[in-house]
């Protein structure tokens, strides 16, 4: 522990004689901090869109799974008596807690967003519907569904299978795009630090020269490449979090965007995510051009 304590002190620190090889300003001073705020600001997307989706796919889940809708399509004078017998199905249905028939307002609420607000569902032929609440792992749909068949032939049982696994599918799938972006992000960030630094290497290629004539190792001279990129890229991937966290918290809230923005963006423990993007991407920076140095180096040599 201390050895690593000491090297990160050493990397904080420096050394000047060896830092005179890397120039503190300069056009690779300023690619690499656009390239870490750039990368860290996107990076913050990427994480709070695949975080936002995470929950969007357990809530579906969890919502859709404790709900289904039995739909009765009967003629007006057998509907009543349907209804009653479809309830009393369910109330003998284990895994069922409640099971109510929805009212015509709360019809036409559903049809309202298709049809407006002023359908008169009262005059048209539209099934009555049942709303069943689930309680502790469920009931048994197969069996349902017989048992309906023979008492209730004109109901319809709707247990949201087929509307649950795709939207979770498609929110799964989506979460895991967010994470394949932050890899990218990465590694693009990764590739322009060693391109910076290959650059910053052969602008001081005569400097590199004199420093070997006085008996300067490469691995001394690369100390001096890694410790300046590596905190120019944690000071800009610091200030691109910065931006990027208050830009997300400008997004619209779930009261004014509603659909599928619900809940867009970080929520309670997962503010402390992008804290973790300042030191990712120093420690690709560390690498690369630790990497980049000792292979341009031994290219000069």
């Amino acid at each position: 522990m201390k050895q690593y304590i000491a090297r990160a002190f050493d990397l904080i620190a420096g050394d000047p004689q060896a830092d005179r090889a890397v120039p503190p300003t300069g056009f690779t001073a300023r690619l690499t901090l656009f390239t870490a705020g750039a990368m860290a600001f996107l990076a913050v997307f990427a994480l709070a869109l695949s975080l936002a989706t995470g929950r969007l796919a357990d809530r579906w889940a969890s919502e859709l799974a404790r709900t289904s809708t039995l739909r009765i399509s009967a003629p007006d004078d057998q509907v009543d008596a349907q209804l009653r017998a479809a309830l009393a199905v369910l109330e003998t249905t284990p895994g069922v807690a409640a099971a109510r028939a929805l009212t015509a307002d709360e019809q036409r609420a559903l049809l309202e967003p298709w049809f407006g607000p002023d359908l008169p569902v009262e005059d048209l032929p539209i099934p009555q519907l049942i709303e069943i609440i689930e309680e502790g792992r469920g009931y048994d749909p197969t069996g349902l569904r017989a048992r309906l068949q023979a008492e209730v032939p004109a109901a319809v049982l709707d247990d949201h299978t087929r509307w649950r696994e795709p939207l979770v599918d498609a929110a799964g799938r989506l979460r895991s795009l967010g994470w394949v972006a932050i890899i990218l992000i990465a590694a693009s960030t990764g590739a322009m630090i060693t391109l910076a630094a290959q650059a910053a290497l052969a602008a001081n290629a005569q400097v590199i020269r004199v420093m070997r004539l006085v008996g300067a190792r490469d691995i001394y001279i690369a100390r001096a490449f890694v410790r300046r990129f590596t905190l120019r890229a944690l000071v800009g991937s610091a200030i691109g979090t910065v931006m990027g966290v208050l830009a997300v918290m400008l997004l619209p809230s779930a009261d004014v965007a509603g659909g599928f923005l619900t809940g867009l963006g970080f929520q309670r423990a997962h503010w402390l995510w992008p804290l973790v993007i300042p030191p990712l991407a120093a420690a690709v920076a560390f690498f690369a051009t630790r990497a980049a140095a000792l292979r341009t180096l031994r290219e000069q040599s």
